[in-house]
């Protein structure tokens, strides 16, 4: 058990700093879309999706040290959490507290992950508004209909509204 325990804790440990990673992108990704720069955008998209893919292999690693623990245990794997391994060490205090502080590190990571993501899908949102009002204003630009300018010869110019400045002479 002292080995699965083990186990658990260097699992946790590798996905705290993993999630971190993925903060520090996050945060990277901010700046990067707050400028527009949609290369740098790509490149920290693929780095995030490697971190990701290192997360998911750890956490099917977790998920299969916490089944072990449950079967070595006798306990359904259903209500099987670290919560639930945490309240059990009661008579290890050192396992316990161990497990106790990468369990809120990890969960500290992840809100700041959390926190960072939303800020980035209100700043995708509004980019998004942002190119949606543009592409509405150039097509509204092009079927703007003709204004009456006249020429002195009092032929219609045929000017798109908005398209000609201002004229001072008038």
């Amino acid at each position: 058990m002292a080995s699965l325990m083990d186990d658990l804790i260097d699992v946790l440990t590798s996905e705290n700093e993993e999630y971190g990673k993925l903060a520090v992108l996050s945060k990277e990704k901010k700046q990067v879309i707050i400028n527009a720069d949609v290369p740098a955008l790509e490149k920290i998209v693929d780095k995030e999706q490697d971190v990701a893919s290192t997360i998911q292999n750890l956490d099917n690693r977790r998920r299969k040290v916490m089944h072990d623990m449950a079967v070595v245990l006798n306990k359904p794997e259903d209500d099987f959490t670290l919560t639930t391994i945490i309240d059990m060490l009661g008579s290890q205090p050192k396992e316990r507290e161990r497990l106790q502080n990468v369990k809120d590190q990890l969960k500290t990571t992840l809100e700041e992950v959390r926190k960072i993501n939303e800020q980035n899908q209100i700043l995708l949102k509004q980019a998004l508004d942002m190119v949606e009002f543009d592409l509405t204003l150039f097509r509204s630009m092009r079927s703007a209909p003709e204004t009456a300018n006249y020429d002195k010869n009092a032929y219609n110019t045929g000017e798109v509204l908005g398209s000609s400045g201002f004229d001072a002479k008038q």
